[in-house]
């Protein structure tokens, strides 16, 4: 299934498409391409067919041929615009049809062929508009796939082939990017041709005034048809008047067929249709531009006309304009259930009445299940304003009032004021903008550009933040909730935003199951953009996990990259997400568990997923996921899978030894793995586990292209093996990384990377006592007697070790008190009170704060609370470890606790310089370094506490 919105591109795909397999461009392994669409198979809702003599009566070279079977050839049936079927679709009751040959209904051929009862071997594709995508029952769509139109590079390059003259061209693309609703709109692109050809007239007519809003914008495309129509099929000038009342009498009756079209719900309709409202049919073809005759002489026998607007828009338009002129002409309020009169003179003055109308037209469209009536509530509106009525004075016997309009603002700032939908907010913004009040949105983007925010805001001016963003080409882009504020309510507030964009950057957010819930929803919405989704640094453990589960198995989810590093998820958690991987509609290419409990068990679970033939994932990734050699038979079967899609695999920092690589080595001699990619980074391997690897590459070296075992002990004759395979003309093999390496990185744990830290006395703020061999630092009131130095911190309590990092360290410390302990830029600044020298607080920092009563991270000036540092809450550890890896990016807090390691917080970045270890004390605060040469690594846990700040 293909969904788009109107005028999208969902047809000209279907098209292309067939076009280019009929010219042996593309897919060339299907043999016969059957092309329909809703608009044909409508006409033939009373006949009965067969699923041959359906196809014969379309495509009579295949009844030529006699072709009556066709279970042996590859068959693709197109059927074109969903949206506009006129057939019930009963998937419920239709009977069971299973014979080719056997006569029914088409709408019973075609229940049957899309539940693949009849010609299970046939590939079928359905465009459709997203709301009528329901019509088809979730369980018989494999794929979905979306055209979403023009990007802002894209609606740029249109305008600018379509005008070849380059100041024109910049004057239009400036215009519409001044213009949040046109600049919207333009992702469409009949919208730019239609925004194009208004542009071009106006411009061309000298007018100083371009059409900013979406019902200036259609008026204007009225007017441009009309002149192009008195040319063209009347013989007249472009100076002569357009508006006849030939000319009027036409708009006036197609502005009634679509509104009464509009309230059924019709988006084609037939000659009945047209003579119901007046309507000459050769007259309404003339209109060419606003109305599209089609007449299918060859399809067949019949030879029943069809039409439509050239754009939903367009038919949305002329009904607003439809009941605007209804009651400003006679008084009648056909948006009204009474469908009041309002007669006489002074009675069709009243201003009531007219706020009346107006606000019982926002009822309407809000009231609405679907949002159907959206744009057609904003180009009333539009039209009650006095400068368009003023384009379309032909047709209007009085104005609409300016104090009506005033009215009329303040009931939509109201109703946006109560407890709306988030879309139905959307669309009263648009609303306003049509009537050129910008007040609201304007108090909000003044509110955002302070660089200030604040949660309590008014129920209006969180919908007014939603518009904003929704509007920014850059938040639906990549969306950062931590931008705003990391908490669940601000997220649940921004919601919309996280649905509309393409990357939500939600880690570190304490995000709770009430927000796995309301994910899960965001997902399996058809109208969800999501694609990347990073949840690093949330408790969402198995429960938050299980929820979000239904929404990744729902056919209309499209998310390819989930990121779930540090999330407390333990093995049992892998069972809901082996049915994600296994399930039918699951999009899923690259899955981060890193840094979490998984263990053992849980990979064994996870393998059943990744066995699937319906698993897509081609990215892993379970760096320090406490694995052992037993996870590695698992993911060996995975990799000798025929059904297997994985490209990338990372196992680093885990204690696989050489065992584990033996396993591993299995799966790589197979003929089907495809693995591409493999990390055995610091996994306790050596000479033995190489030689292993080298031998499996040797036996299928067509696939693997990167290799890393760096930290781990290969030995000269490991090297050797691996290195010697990078010059076999048969490996594909082009990048190996085996340094460092040496015997010192096969202690267990993490506590391989350790390294011996040492105070930089030059540092040391004054307030800061060094004791016990300089291994001590204390928070004194007295200032202590250090000489001057440019690199000392003279106002804030802190200091840096002399220690430049480079590549993976790790230490330890214990902590009294409240302090930060940070890793910084030797560039940091030192002097002064200014934010840009405290840890945490700049771009050149980054920072830890223990206290016995909460815990935070920090950041660039953005603080993240997480949780309690061990499993229970009455028992606080004072001791934390520092694990970083410079080269990918990779800062994690440790809480130590007795021989265990509790994981706090995982920062993932990119460090440009090497990393200083620093430290803040606050009063009557004290930091000791612990020397680790000895001990022997403690086994890492997830603490499982929700306590937050």
């Amino acid at each position: 299934m293909t969904k788009g919105v109107a005028g999208i591109g969902k047809t000209v795909l279907t098209q292309k498409f067939t076009l280019d397999w009929a010219t042996d461009k593309a897919n060339q392994d299907i043999q016969f391409t059957f092309p329909f669409t809703f608009r044909e198979l409508n006409l033939l809702r009373e006949k009965k067919y067969s699923l041959v003599e359906l196809v014969h009566h379309f495509f009579t070279e295949t009844k030529e041929a006699g072709i009556c079977r066709f279970e042996q050839f590859q068959v693709v049936f197109i059927f074109d615009g969903l949206d506009e079927c006129r057939l019930p679709l009963d998937f419920q009751t239709n009977e069971i049809l299973t014979d080719v040959t056997e006569s029914t209904s088409v709408d019973v051929l075609l229940t049957n062929l899309i539940r693949g009862k009849l010609l299970p071997s046939a590939r079928i594709w359905i465009t459709t508009r997203p709301a009528a995508a329901i019509h088809i029952p979730p369980e018989c769509v494999d794929m979905v796939t979306e055209v979403r139109g023009f990007t802002n590079i894209q609606k740029e390059e249109y305008f600018r082939k379509r005008f070849r003259d380059e100041e024109k061209a910049s004057t239009i693309i400036s215009h519409i990017k001044t213009s949040k609703s046109l600049h919207i709109m333009c992702h469409i692109p009949v919208f730019c041709w239609i925004t194009a050809t208004v542009l071009e007239d106006v411009l061309k007519t000298r007018e100083e005034v371009l059409p900013k809003t979406l019902t200036e914008m259609y008026i204007h495309f009225l007017v441009v048809q009309t002149k192009l129509k008195n040319i063209k099929y009347d013989g007249g000038a472009e100076t002569d008047p357009h508006w006849n009342p030939e000319n009027r009498k036409m708009v006036e009756s197609l502005g009634k067929l679509a509104f009464e079209q509009l309230k059924k719900g019709n988006l084609i309709f037939y000659e009945s249709d047209l003579t119901e409202c007046g309507i000459d049919v050769k007259a309404a073809s003339v209109y060419s531009g606003v109305f599209t005759q089609f007449f299918k002489e060859e399809r067949g026998l019949y030879q029943e006309k069809v039409f439509c607007f050239i754009h939903l828009t367009v038919q949305e338009f002329l009904a607003a304009l439809h009941v605007h002129l209804t009651f400003i002409n006679s008084g009648v309020n056909l948006m009204s259930e009474e469908q009041s009169t309002f007669q006489t003179t002074e009675t069709r003055k009243d201003k009531s009445a007219e706020t009346h109308f107006y606000q019982s037209a926002i009822d309407k469209a809000l009231e609405s299940p679907n949002g159907h009536l959206d744009l057609f509530l904003r180009f009333l509106l539009g039209l009650s304003l006095q400068t368009n009525q003023t384009l379309l004075r032909v047709f209007l016997q009085r104005s609409s009032s300016t104090q009506t309009n005033q009215e009329t603002v303040q009931y939509i700032k109201k109703m946006i004021d109560e407890d709306l939908f988030q879309e139905e907010s959307i669309n009263l913004f648009h609303c306003l903008i049509e009537l050129n009040d910008h007040f609201l949105l304007e108090e909000i983007q003044k509110y955002l550009s302070s660089g200030f925010f604040r949660l309590n805001l008014s129920p209006a001016q969180w919908s007014a933040l939603v518009f904003i963003l929704q509007s920014s080409e850059e938040v639906l882009d990549v969306f950062d909730l931590k931008k705003y504020s990391a908490s669940e309510e601000t997220f649940l507030r921004l919601l919309p935003v996280v649905k509309a964009s393409n990357k939500a950057i939600l880690s570190g957010c304490n995000l709770t199951d009430i927000s796995c819930e309301a994910l899960s929803s965001v997902l399996s919405s058809q109208s969800s953009n999501l694609r990347e989704l990073d949840l690093s640094n949330n408790n969402l453990m198995r429960s938050g996990v299980k929820l979000m589960s239904a929404g990744l198995k729902s056919p209309h989810c499209t998310l390819e990259t989930l990121r779930l590093s540090g999330c407390k998820i333990s093995e049992w958690s892998c069972g809901a997400l082996s049915s994600v991987l296994s399930s039918q509609f699951s999009t899923l290419r690259d899955l981060d568990l890193s840094y979490n409990k998984l263990t053992d068990l849980g990979v064994r679970q996870l393998s059943a997923g990744l066995e699937s033939s319906h698993c897509t994932l081609k990215t892993l990734r379970l760096s320090g996921c406490n694995l052992s050699n037993r996870s590695c038979e698992a993911l060996s079967s995975v990799l000798s899978s025929q059904s297997s899609s994985l490209r990338e695999l990372d196992l680093s920092n885990n204690n696989l030894q050489d065992s584990g690589a033996k396993l591993l080595s299995s799966g790589l001699k197979s003929p089907h793995c495809t693995l591409e990619t493999l990390s055995l980074s610091g996994c306790l391997i050596t000479e033995e586990g190489c030689v292993s690897l080298a031998s499996a590459l040797s036996s299928n070296p067509s696939h693997l292209r990167e290799l890393d075992l760096s930290y781990n002990h290969p030995g000269d004759t490991g090297v050797k093996t691996l290195t010697a395979g990078l010059e076999n003309p048969r490996w594909r093999l082009d990048t190996l990384r085996v340094e460092p390496g040496g015997v010192q990185w096969l202690r267990p744990g993490l506590r391989k990377y350790s390294c011996e830290l040492t105070f930089d006395t030059d540092t040391v703020n004054r307030k800061i006592k060094l004791s016990d061999d300089g291994r001590k630092v204390t928070r004194v009131r007295e200032d202590q007697s250090y000489l001057d130095h440019p690199s000392r911190f003279d106002w804030w309590p802190q200091l840096l070790c002399r220690n430049g990092l480079t590549g993976r360290c790790y230490w330890e410390v214990e902590w009294s008190g409240e302090v930060s302990i940070a890793v910084a830029y030797r560039g940091i600044s030192r002097r002064g009170d200014r934010a840009n020298c405290v840890f945490g607080w700049n771009d050149q920092s980054w920072s830890l704060v223990c206290s016995y009563d909460d815990y935070s991270v920090s950041h660039n000036n953005k603080e993240t609370c997480i949780s309690s540092p061990s499993p229970s809450s009455n028992s606080v550890s004072n001791r934390v470890a520092v694990y970083v890896d410079c080269t990918a990016g990779t800062l994690i807090f440790y809480s130590v606790s007795s021989d265990t390691l509790f994981h706090q917080h995982t920062i993932n970045t990119t460090f440009t310089e090497p990393l200083y270890p620093g430290f803040r004390l606050w009063s009557d605060s004290s930091v000791s370094l612990c020397s680790l040469s000895e001990e022997e690594s403690p086994p890492v846990r997830e603490t499982l506490s929700l306590q937050t700040r």
